[in-house]
């Protein structure tokens, strides 16, 4: 290959990436010319994909649209053990069913990033479970507890007295003996990853194979800002969320998390994301564009551009127009929730799911943010009969609505 090509491929591949250990055995694999092997280990215990586990698929996405093999590692036997990555106490092990059941739908997810015709799926029990006692000995003896105890987080819990099983200190070598038994040209991760990564290098020049190159990237903060990405944080945009859900989320990122959204979000070219941030800088660009250019490329990307396209409509006819969305959910106000026959509006909220509390729906309501059937609720204590607001709309602010509905 061509040294302006390998350049071109390791900007590519470089952008919107934290690690490259190393970056000149990278340009060498790429010199090579032919289709690498680049692995990615599937966690199946998160069988849902959001925007911030789409990060390293988009990677792998862009190896694959420069010709390289993506090799993904489905970890059915060591779920059975729990990755310790970033966890203060032990992770519960999941049953294999129940490993099985994730993977399934994790890959249903991620064929709709990445290419099916440069893919490889691997079952690690393929060879993890075939091991004996005496094989795992002689995978032990390759490593020490204390290398094991430079990982930040055995480090910290080890410090603080908190236990650390024999089988967490495993994992990462039965992590590293999957790229060994793949022969993985290089593999991906994120952040916290790191050390499990690196420890596939030293057990492949054991087995005399080319140590993998290993590139992370970055954990995405979620679209409040500050906290990473995470479903039970509630700040998250998942991959197979109606277009309309996506598109709104999206357009709620405060301002200077957009470049590295482009960056991290729509798989574009380089060029192309620098051209947008400055644009942006400049002032050429507006944030509110900005946001509805993201969503519209977002949205593109999972539901097609013509989902994209309405969901943009939509948005305008709700948060422009103030016109309530075409579909809105139904909530059945239960029968045992009523003291009289009625029952507080803010309680009303908190049971729809609209706020977190009673009280919280009573400030919401003193702060002027409720309304139902169009009418603004002033009275924090106010009570309803639900036959008599049977098919009214309750309205939360701009973004949550619930169509209310008598038992």
């Amino acid at each position: 290959m061509a040294g302006a090509e390998v350049e071109d491929q390791l900007r590519i591949l470089r952008a919107g990436t934290v690690d490259c250990i190393t970056g000149h055995e990278l340009r060498e694999r790429l010199s090579e010319g032919r289709p690498l092997r680049v692995k990615l280990g599937l966690d199946p215990s998160r069988p849902d994909i959001h925007l911030g586990h789409a990060v390293v698929l988009r990677k792998l996405r862009q190896f694959q649209e420069l010709g390289h093999v993506a090799v993904l590692i489905v970890g059915d036997f060591t779920a059975l053990v729990g990755d310790p990555s970033g966890r203060s106490a032990t992770r519960p092990a999941l049953s294999k069913a129940e490993a099985n059941a994730n993977a399934a739908t994790y890959f249903e997810q991620a064929q709709r990033i990445l290419l099916p015709d440069r893919l490889e799926i691997r079952h690690n029990s393929e060879w993890l479970g075939a091991m004996g006692i005496d094989d795992v000995l002689r995978l032990t003896a390759r490593s020490t507890v204390a290398r094991m105890l430079e990982r930040d987080d055995f480090a910290k819990r080890y410090a603080a007295g908190n236990p650390i099983s024999v089988m967490e200190l495993i994992y990462p070598l039965l992590q590293g003996w999957d790229s060994v038994m793949v022969r993985a040209d290089i593999e991906l991760g994120g952040t916290d990853q790191l050390f499990n990564l690196l420890s596939a290098r030293d057990l492949q020049e054991h087995e005399g194979q080319d140590a993998q190159v290993v590139v992370t990237v970055p954990l995405l903060v979620g679209i409040n800002g500050g906290d990473k990405m995470s479903k039970s944080l509630g700040n998250y945009v998942g991959i197979t969320e109606p277009p309309e859900e996506q598109f709104g989320k999206l357009m709620r990122i405060p301002d200077e998390l957009m470049p590295r959204y482009f960056e991290l979000t729509t798989g574009w070219h380089p060029d192309q994301v620098e051209d947008v941030t400055a644009r942006m800088r400049s002032g050429a660009l507006k944030p509110v564009e900005a946001k509805r250019l993201l969503a519209r490329t977002v949205v593109g990307l999972y539901h097609g551009d013509p989902a994209a396209a309405r969901a943009e409509q939509e948005f305008d006819r709700v948060f422009k127009e103030h016109a309530a969305p075409r579909e809105v959910p139904e909530f059945v106000v239960p029968s045992d929730e009523l003291r009289g026959g009625r029952i507080e509006v803010a309680r009303l909220l908190a049971l729809a799911g609209l706020v977190a509390s009673n009280r919280e729906g009573r400030r919401k309501i003193r702060e002027g943010g409720v309304r139902l059937g169009g009418d603004r609720v002033t009275d924090a204590g106010l009570e309803v009969v639900p036959t008599e607001v049977d098919g009214l709309l309750l309205r939360l602010g701009r973004r949550a609505w619930v169509r209310i509905r008598a038992a």
